[in-house]
């Protein structure tokens, strides 16, 4: 809905009993999701008043996400927005910068004026000395008018050639200047110079609050992790991060802060199975065709695939928030973080990341190693899955103090909770081929045959036992053609690790100072023809 111009006017111009004026809501309470925020505005309302104008409103958020409520006995009627351009920023940041690069650009002007007056100087005394043997010197007005304009020229000659330099180097010193702030501004931008007008029609004689909240898009934070591995106490310290910032165009002040793992921007409703049809056509005998006629058949279409990824927010915080005493509640769908006291937010476009929550976990610690394809082990820590809702972020890790590297974690992908924490220096991986069955080729009739055997070899250097996790992937026929025989010593514990066909796993430990070996064996028979795809 639209106001009228007269109601427009009653609303914005008068304040009275039955027409009451704010100059604007403050923001009081903003709870932020990744990639979005929720921001609650209150005004106060007198008793008596039939109306409230809620003025100075950003016009950059989504009308249909507002709600209107009011207390203290007060009933909210019909809700109309008014948007109109204006020429001033909301964020004072961005009306500070672009008052500093008008500033400059004046400066910048004044001394273009300068250099002008010194340049006319300049030409005008090679003019004068422009006359010699054989050419006419400029004209002038009279002798004595020329001795004197010559001895003051004379005078300020070096000075005019000076000052063209000094001007030169001061405009390159501003322009320099305009350009830094031109950045500056460019990322504080956010396209808000419309301003809203929300007016509210109440019922009630008494006063009370009116409380507006609606869904923005260009603010939020998003999820961070920080794993530390104590491999003394075998545990793991979980450390949820968050990187806060917001880009509305406005400073929020003395707010109240909530960070939410919720998802407002996904869709809530989600997609359900379509009926699944199959139909059958008798084939048609196929027509001879014309000599020279026919074509070639199109390339069958091949499937795209689409990724679609969420965009990232620059965000900013205005002062660093003392996190330690956040109160982290856990909700049915999503885990929410309280910030006790109230924060100002700045929408300077710098991003601060702050320590949500911390938590101890007891670790089961193992070294896995793929000897085929790394010649090294990984230090592992398996932990209990940590409660509420952990959104797929940067994972930072640790081992014993020291940093071991970065990685992106998804706890929704694995049924356990994994960390990995570098290499393992003191562990010895060899790969060997045992001799006279790796490489032999024979044909057999109409098959062909291929052995191949391998020895892993794992020499462990450290003080204390280790426990172990060998993994090796072996083949797996997809064809009655195919005949794969594997033999492995010792016998895997596992022969299907994680559901993974074909991937077998050795559990067990390796004493201080000790070598274990497994070796693998494989047995591969084929048709001579034929390809035999997958064969390493």
């Amino acid at each position: 809905m639209r106001s009228s111009p007269i109601f427009a006017a009653c609303s914005l111009v008068f304040a009275s009993a039955s027409c009451l004026a704010s100059t604007g809501a403050p923001v009081t309470a903003v709870v932020l999701y990744p990639g979005s925020a929720s921001i609650t505005r209150t005004a106060q309302v007198v008793p008596g008043a039939h109306e409230v104008v809620l003025t100075g409103l950003p016009a950059n958020f989504d009308v249909q996400t507002m709600r209107v409520s009011a207390s203290g006995g007060l009933r909210v009627g019909a809700v109309t927005t008014l948007d109109a351009a204006g020429s001033q920023v909301l964020n004072p940041a961005e009306a500070s910068l672009r008052d500093q690069i008008e500033a400059l650009s004046d400066q910048k002007a004044m001394l273009d004026a300068q250099a002008g007056a010194a340049q006319i100087v300049k030409t005008y005394l090679e003019r004068l000395n422009a006359g010699g043997e054989g050419s006419k010197p400029a004209p002038v007005a009279d002798g004595k008018a020329l001795a004197g304009l010559i001895d003051t020229l004379g005078k300020g000659a070096s000075n005019a050639l000076v000052k063209i330099q000094a001007i030169a180097v001061q405009q390159r010193t501003i322009d320099l200047k305009i350009d830094v702030l031109k950045r500056d501004l460019a990322r504080l931008q956010s396209g808000t110079r419309d301003a809203r007008a929300v007016t509210i029609a109440l019922a009630g004689a008494q006063g009370g609050t009116v409380t507006i909240n609606y869904q923005l898009n260009n603010a939020g934070w998003k999820p961070g992790y920080r794993a530390s591995l104590d491999s003394g106490a075998s545990t793991v310290e979980l450390t949820r991060m968050a990187t806060v910032a917001q880009h509305t165009g406005e400073d929020w002040s003395n707010v109240r802060l909530t960070l939410s793992t919720g998802q407002p921007r996904q869709s809530p409703t989600g997609r359900v199975p379509q009926p699944w049809l199959l139909s059958w056509s008798v084939p048609q005998p196929q027509k001879p065709m014309l000599a020279g006629m026919a074509r070639a058949a199109a390339p069958a279409p091949t499937a795209q695939r689409v990724e679609i990824t969420g965009s990232s927010n620059k965000l900013a915080l205005e002062e660093a928030i003392d996190a330690s005493f956040m109160t982290e509640v856990q909700s049915t769908f999503a885990t929410e973080f309280q910030v006790p006291e109230r924060v100002s937010l700045a929408s300077d476009g710098r991003a601060v990341t702050l320590a949500l929550s911390s938590q101890n976990l007891p670790a089961k610690q193992y070294v896995r190693v793929a000897p085929r394809l790394e010649r090294f082990g990984i230090i592992m820590a398996e932990t209990t899955r940590p409660d509420g809702v952990w959104p797929a972020g940067p994972l930072q890790l640790f081992r014993d103090g020291n940093y071991v590297g970065a990685t992106h974690w998804n706890l929704q992908d694995g049924k356990r909770t994994e960390f990995a924490f570098g290499r393992d220096e003191l562990l010895n991986v060899s790969v060997d081929a045992v001799d006279g069955k790796t490489g032999s080729k024979g044909v057999f009739g109409t098959r062909n045959a291929k052995n191949t055997a391998d020895v892993f070899t794992l020499t462990s250097r450290h003080s204390k036992p280790l426990n172990l996790l060998v993994l090796e992937s072996s083949p797996v026929s997809t064809a009655d053609e195919i005949k794969v025989q594997a033999v492995f010593a010792p016998k895997p514990t596992v022969t299907a690790w994680e559901d993974r066909r074909g991937v077998v796993a050795w559990q067990t430990s390796i004493a201080p100072a000790a070598s274990l070996s497994f070796q693998v064996e494989y047995q591969i028979e084929y048709p001579k023809d034929g390809v035999l795809v997958g064969l390493r």
